[in-house]
């Protein structure tokens, strides 16, 4: 008979979790957290393994996965850790009073929790969810996103050249994970700086051809259109001109990477346009180039400038709008002319 933190409590069948661990016995000391054992991990649970460390550290802030919920807490797994199990004890969940456990947490869903206690001999781990801050929350999910995408990457190396996932983890992954912080991080600079980000590091000649191909098929950034509607008028004697000016000083923001395009709607609608794989900084571009736009239109009595649309990326279906206004105003523009030839005739 086994017995619970060298108490006085046995442990029976009754005690197994779920999960497939040892639980608390319900007379256990309740002052001592405990988790439970890890079991022997399967084949699906090392693929899901993105650190090069067995155990979580205290303190730190991992992703997992709710397996089952008890009286005493939720019986969890650690997504970036072999799928290990942890424990998140009742008092742990929230801040507030508990009323409805399923309101906090559920069985399949996510959750962002903080490491309180590690027991690497026994395999305990605790778990709290009500320790976590949003910005905890925030920087986790987008730690654990880039981690999905990088076992995405090693996952289909290691299929293409017949190799285990811990075996290119420990090629690739996890020497990139201590240099850089994020193996993700690298593999984004690699696509620029192979030579750099891979140095020191010895990959088979088969392992490295696989891996650039696939860094480059899913990290490489895709084009996005970024877009800016614009009314710019001035009732002067040389209005046009002054028009025809301000545009071009706008334009003259262009960089080979952001390139910026005005084209005319119908006066005195405008669209900026840029495709450029910065998405960010063409906003950023447009937004200067439309301050610039109204600086200049601005200089003379007369000069307007307003702002239709703010810079925003934009969709196959914003195009084909602005497609068919153009097409409306064209088939208007070209009624009105005819008009005007008729009345010459």
């Amino acid at each position: 008979m086994r017995y619970y933190e060298n108490k006085s409590v046995p442990l029976s069948f009754s005690s197994l979790s779920p999960c497939g661990g040892t639980r608390r016995p319900d007379n256990a000391p309740f002052i001592e957290l405990l988790a439970f054992p890890i079991n022997p991990l399967s084949d699906a649970a090392a693929q899901a393994r993105s650190q090069d460390e067995t155990f979580p550290e205290v303190e730190e802030v991992v992703m997992v996965q709710v397996k089952q919920i008890q009286e005493m807490g939720a019986y969890v797994k650690l997504l970036e850790y072999d799928n290990i199990e942890g424990m998140i004890l009742l008092s742990e969940l929230s801040r507030r009073r508990i009323r409805s456990i399923q309101k906090l947490i559920r069985v399949g869903r996510n959750e962002v929790v903080v490491v309180m206690r590690v027991d690497k001999e026994k395999g305990y781990i605790d778990l709290s969810k009500r320790r976590v801050s949003p910005e905890d929350v925030l920087k986790c999910e987008d730690r654990y996103n880039k981690s999905r995408t990088v076992h995405t990457i090693m996952r289909h190396v290691a299929e293409k050249t017949g190799k285990e996932m811990d075996e290119v983890n420990a090629l690739v992954a996890w020497p990139l994970y201590k240099k850089y912080g994020h193996a993700y991080d690298a593999f984004k600079l690699s696509i620029t700086e192979p030579e750099s980000v891979f140095y020191g590091l010895d990959i088979p000649d088969d392992v490295f051809a696989e891996l650039k191909a696939n860094i480059a098929r899913r990290l490489t950034p895709q084009p996005v259109k970024i877009r800016a509607d614009i009314e710019v008028s001035n009732f002067a004697y040389d209005g046009i001109l002054r028009i025809q000016e301000a545009l071009a000083a706008g334009e003259a923001l262009s960089t080979d990477e952001i390139p910026i395009k005005i084209r005319l709607i119908a006066p005195p609608l405008y669209v900026m346009v840029s495709h450029t794989t910065d998405k960010q900084g063409a906003i950023e571009r447009l937004e200067q180039a439309i301050e610039k736009i109204g600086e200049v239109i601005r200089k003379e009595d007369g000069g307007y400038l307003n702002v239709k649309l703010k810079p925003k990326a934009v969709s196959e279906t914003d195009d084909l709008e602005l497609a068919a206004l153009m097409d409306r105003v064209a088939r208007e523009n070209a009624e009105i002319s005819g008009d005007e030839d008729s009345e010459n005739e």
